[in-house]
């Protein structure tokens, strides 16, 4: 890499034009990146889902669970297999080995579940499989409640907000919590139909046949052609009291002869409730690799322009806002990475004591950083708190090496009296190879880091890459930007003053420095064996303080948001559910500080079901309250207990926006104990216990 330095010290323009290029290409990187919280991990992670309303879980598992499983566990490279059956829905979750592709895991299991699709019940909806996204996690959701009827709320929240929403830039799919889409009911009188001959099956196909729209075909007049369509579709319930089920005697018998028919709502199968208030929430998935924070003001923007324009007695309130702990969590760390800078800098000058010097080494920080957006942008990453974290840290080493390189420099100038072209020459040609050894053995423990394997492997991979890649770049802006300036800012020595060439090492400041430390070397040299117990006493001590310090995946954070998750006796009704935790949710804001509104969503939880619900608990700003959430969920821990029974399980947690997507215990329990056996009443007595 000496050549490198001669070229750059003889050809400035050649120095400048790689750094310029090197910056500008990481400069404009930055700009396309994504904003995420935590890196995207794609884990080879499939789930069928299958429902077939009504169905016990006893049937669900045999006719639906079982077929499933046995098609699917040939599927090579399967590290788990892991099925749900409960009332109407079976789920079937397939785990593999990190090493599988989950397209291709995704392809082999949709062809085998093609294979046994017709082995399933009449009655039972496809199944509908699914690839682990960690992009499927909401980024924002709204409440939106009003003094109407639930169906009537729906349609305008579908009409006025949804179709808008969906397409704002970056945003994949508006879903609804709680919503009740319109209906019209046939309500059916046995009597009447016994006395017409006529069956269920009549009326169906009456309703199918006369409640459509075809194409009719062209009609050609001279020059003109017009198309034709037969216009038969029913929007009222009136129009489907006349439709005709059959005639008799000459007499058309109509559904209004045989029932009656009503306009209302779909079965629900969810409900929403906001601070006690019905409601209607909705959720906004964002497209595969969009940026979080610019698709979710892109909403905000959008939402802006359509709450003026909503019905007076609409209220819009926001539950969950992802960009709000990401953009701060974010803007911490770029706070950091600049007060670092600054720090390092100014050390720099404290030791340098030289304006000048202290800019040359200084410049390698913005330009390794800058560059490695660069890299991060080619290898797929997005600014996220692992590659952010990686830049921060990296402050502090990226200036090592232009420190080194530029003060053997200033020590030919000052010493040898070289002048500074010769001495930026000379001094990186007998420091090149300390610099590069120095470099590859941080590249050494850096690297590794990237390619680990596991789930900490695929979360650390960014951090370990981004690091190496700030360090490879500080080495090149050592053998080409620092010794380039060296020889054109730092001044030559005056030939009068060569005689106290020592100048700078003389000053009182660095005699204090050189007299402790040769005060330290001289002991450690005359009491070797103290030094050495108290390296092999450090060294020990590393096992039992690794015991003593807590170990955890993630960090405990302040989200300002945690939940409580319910799960009651199969059977619960979606009513008796939604009661239970709304008095729980009232108890939350009655009794617990600093909560700013509770979202009831019942129908929805771990497993989907009329009987499973969760309590979304939003909390005021952590300025604006005095506990921590982690106090909080402590306090609704001990409040939820006199709701507790073997029938009702409930658990109070934070949830994490990584750990919906990977799985890892986060937002559920901690630990999990399974039981097996023939016996389904016998290990539910077990698990009771």
């Amino acid at each position: 890499m000496q050549w490198l330095a001669e070229i750059c010290v003889h050809r400035p323009v050649f120095a400048t034009v790689i750094i310029l290029f090197l910056t500008v290409v990481g400069g404009f990187s930055f700009f396309t990146l994504g904003v995420d919280r935590f890196p995207k991990i794609d884990l080879p992670t499939i789930t069928v889902r299958t429902t077939n309303p009504g169905a016990s879980p006893e049937e669900i598992e045999t006719e639906i669970t079982d077929i499933i499983e046995s098609a699917v566990n040939t599927v090579p490279g399967i590290d788990e297999l892991r099925s749900t059956s409960s009332r109407g829905v079976s789920n079937v979750t397939i785990t593999f080995n990190l090493e599988k592709d989950p397209d291709q895991a995704f392809q082999e299991v949709q062809q085998k579940i093609s294979t046994v699709v017709n082995r399933l019940p009449q009655n039972a909806d496809p199944p509908v499989i699914q690839k682990s996204d960690p992009d499927s996690q909401p980024i924002l959701q709204y409440s939106i409640s009003a003094p109407r009827d639930i169906v009537e709320l729906t349609t305008l929240i579908e009409n006025l907000i949804q179709k808008r929403i969906e397409s704002a830039d970056g945003v994949g799919e508006v879903f609804f919590f709680g919503g009740q889409r319109k209906q019209i009911k046939i309500l059916l009188n046995p009597e009447k139909l016994r006395s017409y001959n006529l069956s269920v099956t009549d009326v169906t196909n009456a309703v199918r046949q006369q409640n459509q729209e075809l194409p009719g075909g062209n009609l050609i007049e001279g020059a003109r052609t017009f198309g034709l369509r037969t216009m038969s579709k029913l929007n009222s319930a009136d129009e489907f009291k006349e439709i005709v089920i059959t005639t008799r005697n000459g007499f058309p018998i109509k559904i209004k002869d045989i029932g009656r028919v009503e306009v209302g709502g779909v079965e629900p199968t969810t409900a929403a409730l906001l601070n006690g208030v019905q409601s209607v929430s909705i959720g906004i998935r964002k497209q595969p690799g969009s940026n979080t924070i610019a698709v979710i003001n892109n909403v905000k923007a959008r939402m802006a322009e359509i709450i003026p324009t909503l019905p007076a007695d609409m209220k819009v309130a926001i539950i969950r806002d992802q960009s709000e702990f990401i953009q701060n969590s974010l803007t911490a760390i770029e706070e950091h990475l600049i007060i670092g800078g600054i720090l390092a800098s100014v050390v720099v000058l404290i030791f340098l004591r030289n304006l000048r010097s202290t800019i040359i080494a200084a410049l390698a920080i913005p330009v390794s950083i800058i560059t490695s957006f660069a890299i991060i942008s080619a290898f797929g990453y997005s600014l996220n708190q692992m590659t952010m974290l990686a830049l921060t840290l990296m402050v502090g080493i990226v200036i090592d090496d232009a420190i080194v390189v530029l003060e053997n420099i200033y020590r030919f100038v000052e010493e040898k009296g070289m002048h500074p072209f010769q001495a930026a020459i000379e001094g990186t040609r007998e420091i090149g190879f300390a610099v590069l050894a120095t470099t590859l053995s941080l590249l050494a423990v850096f690297i590794p880091v990237g390619f680990m394997t596991g789930i900490v492997g695929r979360f650390m991979s960014s951090f370990g890459l981004t690091s190496a890649a700030a360090i490879l770049v500080s080495l090149i802006v050592s053998f080409t930007l620092t010794p380039m300036l060296a020889a054109r800012w730092i001044k030559p020595q005056n030939p009068d003053e060569q005689t106290n060439s020592h100048e700078s090492k003389q000053s009182r400041f660095y005699r204090l420095i050189d007299s402790s430390y040769t005060i330290l070397l001289k002991f450690s040299l005359k009491h070797r064996w103290v030094i050495v117990l108290i390296c092999l006493v450090t060294i020990i001590s590393a096992y039992p303080l690794y015991k003593y310090v807590g170990m955890s995946f993630l960090p405990e954070e302040d989200e300002s948001l945690f939940q409580v998750n319910l799960k009651a006796p199969e059977g619960t009704s979606l009513a008796a559910t939604q009661s239970i935790l709304e008095r729980i949710a009232r108890d939350i804001r009655e009794e617990i500080p600093g909560v700013e509104s509770t979202l009831v969503l019942a129908g929805f939880g771990r497993a989907s079901g009329p009987n499973n619900g969760f309590i979304n608990v939003r909390l005021k700003p952590v300025e604006q309250r005095d506990f921590s959430q982690s106090e909080l969920i402590q306090k609704t821990r001990a409040l939820v207990r006199k709701y507790q029974s073997k029938e009702y399980q409930i658990s109070v947690s934070a949830p994490s926006s990584i750990a919906g997507s990977l799985g890892l215990g986060r937002g559920g329990t901690s630990v999990a104990y399974y039981i097996t056996g023939p016996d389904m009443d016998q290990l539910r007595v077990y698990a009771q216990r």
